[in-house]
This record gives structure tokens, C-alpha cells and sequence, in this order.
């Protein structure tokens, strides 16, 4: 029997206010541990929470963004539980009447789309960090957890998908382009590595063509693509090999341990009951009206969707717009301001999505932490178009400008890769290995063109590979007409 997964994703998103959700503290990162804090975010008696409009505004760009109706009226819940980085005991939340509801969004995959239906999009309120001290920082093996509240209530979405996803490759597709979405909105920094987005995934497997579901697992701790991506296949091996073993498969929620490349079980997994949800008493409705929808969705930016769409009028190849698009903001704001200093859009795209997208991910950096800028990609072209440089030689220059070695100009002396332009330096070169090949010049000149190759090689050899190739071939063309 073929085992078919079936797959679901909650992409829990810091929005960047200024200050947090309920309470006039600051949202930022990075500040000293439990700085940014005040009676309200730490849930002292008689704290009362005012909620932030700025939150409300952005949680209605995002769901217009994916294509979600806007409730006109929804209320906040109480959801019960009690965690050591959960001040109140209670999590302010959405429950039944969501903000933000029945959307979805197109995720393209190898040239094909796939429309992911969105089940809703809720706000709520971050919670504390919790810092385990000591054996590697995993929780299973610290000596102590540390508990900083700079976090706790700042302003949170969770976008919540229908289990429309069907492999963990899907999964990752969904949640770069999700995330791309989110960055061109400018309502979050979308930064994985400081948790400002974040993936929860549940996932069971079912009889292939089934349509039941089977038992749901959640899967926490992935903060990278690829973690969502590994941890989605252990699982899904794990749960196909329980099955075949007769083995049933537990309602829980799993720790994805990175390190060791497996799911652990951590819990069972909670139903909504459990949670105790009962509506914010502090809080009266959010009221959406239809101008106020209106007024937001005309403030919308383009769209990743739509960006691909102008790039590929530009002449860049769907691949190359779609990899523009998936990836870091950076990357689209690079090829812009590189088209708009006159570089060649398609070799720009070609350039940044193949050699320096490359660079990025073995490397680990951002384009901001390289040394490549948009005048780069033009300089580079010119000295490509004119003869200076060979193709292989302008991916070795492009390569040391991303080590931050300085201009293409600059690199390329460094490395003495300027190409000979010189035709009477390239002539003379020419002449000289058709001197010591007699033999192969009288067959190019009986018509015989085999040897042409071979004397191209030639030349390029005695010049150190820096002879124009366009150039030997044509002095050669000549000398075989002679």
C-alpha cells in the first residue's frame, strides 16, 4: 500500500510595531533580558491591555494579501495554559472569529502551482523566551531555563493553511513564498534567525486516494526551510514505518531535534477544550469597516506574485524571476537598482539567481554582507561586452567582488584576468603557433577544418588564456583564406 501525507502549516509572524500588542513597551530585539517589560505585559493585578491599531491594520494587509475575507467584527480569547514564559497563565488570542479567514495562496513549485487554501489568519500576542542554561541548550539536557518577558506581547499573526500540502518539498515552497509575501508587505523583519518567523507543522499519513485522515502529529522547533523540510521527512518515514510495523500512530506534538535529525515526542497534543478559550473580557470587538478595508488594501505593495510577473516582461526566464522572488528581499532590490543603471535585466537575473545565490547559501551571508552592489553587476557587463573579459573569467571576478575584494575592475587586475585585446598582440601570437603548425595550416586552407580547434587552443595557451577567444578565431578565419 502506498502511504500519501498529508501536511498543514502554522506560520506564527512578529510583526514590527513599535511597541507591543497591549501595551505601550518597545518590540525590539536584542535588548538587554527583561528591559522591555511594564505591568501590563507582565500580567501585575490591575494591568489592563489597550490593543495596538497599528497590529490590527497589518494583520488585514496580510489577509487581503491572501486573498482572505475580512471579518467585520471579531473578537480576542482568553487561551488557557500555563507555560513559565506565559506571564498570565492565559495567551490573549483569537478563537472562533478571526480577523482574517478563508484566503489562500498560489505556491509554484517546479514551474507548476499548487493553490494552499488558508484556513484563517488570527492575531494574538507573542510569549516570553525561554534560555536553557547548560548542556547545549536543549532542553531535555539543561541545568536551568532562564526566562526573558522582552518578548512577551508583542504583536503576533499566526497564518493557519487547510492540510492542502502533500510533501515536505511542498512545505518548504509554501513557507519561502509565504515568507516572501510577508517581507514585501513590510509588516515583519521575517528574520528566521531571531524567531520573527516561525513554523509549526502537523502532519499524518492516509492510504493513497483515501479521504480520511489519519492521527495528527505536530512537529515545533523548526527555524530554517531546511529544518521544516528534514524534519517533515523523518516524520513521515517514521510514522510510514509504525504503520507497516501495526504500530498506531499517538495525537502528540514532537520536538524536531536538529542536531540529531529525528522528532522526539514532547507532549499529547491539546483539542481546542483544552485551552478553555472564553472571550477577552478586557477587550471590547475589533471592528473593521468596509472603508477602513478599503483605505488598507489601496496601501497594499506589489505583490511577489506580481513582481514576477513584471520581471518576466522584462525578459527574465521563470526560473530566474521565480528564485528573485522566492528569496531574500535583497535579492529583488539588487536586480532593480542594477536594471535601473542600465544593466541587461536578463543577465543581471542570471548573475544574482546562479553564481550569487550560490555564494549566499554555502557561505551563510546576505547580499549585504558581501561586497557585490548593483553598479558591480554594470561594470562587470561592460567589461564583459567589450572583450576584457572572458564568460568563466566574469564568474571568477564576480566570485572575488562577493569576498568583498573590491570593484570587478580591481578583481580582475588582481587576478590578471583582463582579457588581450590587443589585435596586433593577438595576431602575432597567432602567427607564431602557425608557424610551429604548418601541417594543420595547409589542411585549413585545403578546407580541412579540424585542426581549428586544436590551433585555438594553441594560442590561447602561449597567451595564458587571456587572447579574445572572438578574436583568434577571427584572425585564424583569415589566416586560412590567405
Amino acid at each position: 500500500m502506498n502511504w500519501e501525507p498529508v501536511i498543514g502549516i502554522e506560520v506564527h509572524v512578529e510583526l514590527k510595531t513599535e511597541s507591543k500588542m497591549f501595551c505601550g513597551c518597545r518590540a525590539d530585539f536584542g535588548a538587554e533580558p527583561n528591559t522591555n517589560v511594564c505591568p501590563v505585559c507582565l500580567a501585575l493585578p490591575g494591568a489592563l491591555p489597550v490593543p495596538n491599531e497599528q497590529a490590527i491594520e497589518w494583520i488585514v494587509e496580510i489577509g487581503l494579501a491572501l486573498n482572505c475575507t475580512i471579518a467585520e467584527e471579531s473578537i480576542f480569547h482568553r487561551k488557557n495554559y500555563f507555560y513559565a514564559d506565559l506571564p498570565k497563565n492565559y495567551q490573549i488570542s483569537q478563537f472562533d472569529t478571526p480577523v482574517c479567514s478563508n484566503g489562500y495562496l498560489d505556491v509554484e513549485m517546479d514551474g507548476e502551482f499548487t493553490r494552499v487554501a488558508i484556513n484563517r489568519v488570527h492575531q494574538e500576542e507573542d510569549t516570553g523566551k525561554s534560555i536553557h542554561v547548560g548542556g547545549g541548550g536543549r532542553i531535555h539536557s539543561a541545568e536551568a531555563t532562564h526566562i526573558d518577558f522582552n518578548r512577551a506581547g508583542i504583536p503576533l499573526v499566526e497564518v493557519v493553511t487547510e492540510p492542502d500540502i502533500h510533501s515536505p518539498a511542498q512545505a518548504r515552497a509554501y513557507a519561502q513564498q509565504l515568507r516572501s509575501l510577508i517581507e514585501s508587505l513590510g509588516v515583519s523583519d521575517a528574520k528566521l534567525e531571531e524567531g520573527s518567523i516561525r513554523f509549526d507543522a502537523n502532519v499524518s499519513i492516509r492510504p493513497e486516494g483515501a479521504a480520511e485522515l489519519g492521527a495528527k502529529v505536530e512537529i515545533k522547533n523548526m527555524n530554517s526551510f531546511r529544518s521544516l523540510e528534514r524534519a517533515l521527512d523523518f516524520e513521515i518515514e517514521r510514522q510510514t514505518a509504525a504503520v507497516k510495523a501495526d504500530q498506531r500512530i499517538v495525537q502528540e506534538t514532537r520536538h524536531w531535534d536538529e542536531a540529531a535529525g529525528v522528532t522526539q515526542a514532547m507532549r499529547s497534543k491539546e483539542g481546542s477544550s483544552d485551552y478553555r478559550y472564553f472571550p477577552e473580557p478586557d477587550l471590547v470587538p475589533i471592528v473593521v469597516s468596509d472603508e477602513w478595508r478599503e483605505e488598507i488594501r489601496a496601501m497594499l505593495p506589489e505583490l511577489p506574485h506580481q513582481r514576477q510577473a513584471r520581471y518576466a516582461d522584462f525578459g527574465v526566464d521563470a526560473h530566474a524571476a521565480s528564485v528573485l522572488v522566492a528569496g531574500e528581499m535583497e535579492l529583488s532590490v539588487l536586480f532593480e537598482e542594477a536594471v535601473a543603471l542600465g544593466a541587461d535585466p536578463k543577465q543581471a537575473a542570471n548573475w544574482i539567481t546562479g553564481e550569487t545565490t550560490a555564494y549566499l547559501r554555502r557561505e551563510d551571508k546576505t547580499i549585504k554582507q558581501t561586497g557585490l552592489v548593483a553598479a558591480h553587476l554594470v561594470e562587470l557587463a561592460g567589461m564583459l561586452s567589450d572583450g576584457r573579459l572572458s564568460s568563466s573569467a566574469a564568474k571568477e571576478v564576480l566570485a572575488g567582488v562577493l569576498e568583498g575584494e573590491g570593484t570587478p575592475e580591481q578583481v580582475a587586475e588582481k587576478r590578471d584576468l583582463i582579457q588581450m585585446s590587443d589585435t596586433g598582440a593577438i595576431e602575432a601570437a597567432v602567427d607564431s603557433v602557425l608557424e610551429a603548425n604548418q601541417e594543420a595550416l595547409e589542411k585549413l586552407r585545403s578546407g580541412d577544418m579540424k585542426p581549428f580547434g586544436f590551433l585555438v587552443g594553441q594560442v590561447m595557451r602561449i597567451t595564458a588564456g587571456k587572447a579574445d577567444p572572438k578574436v583568434v578565431n577571427e584572425i585564424l578565419r583569415n589566416r586560412a583564406t590567405q
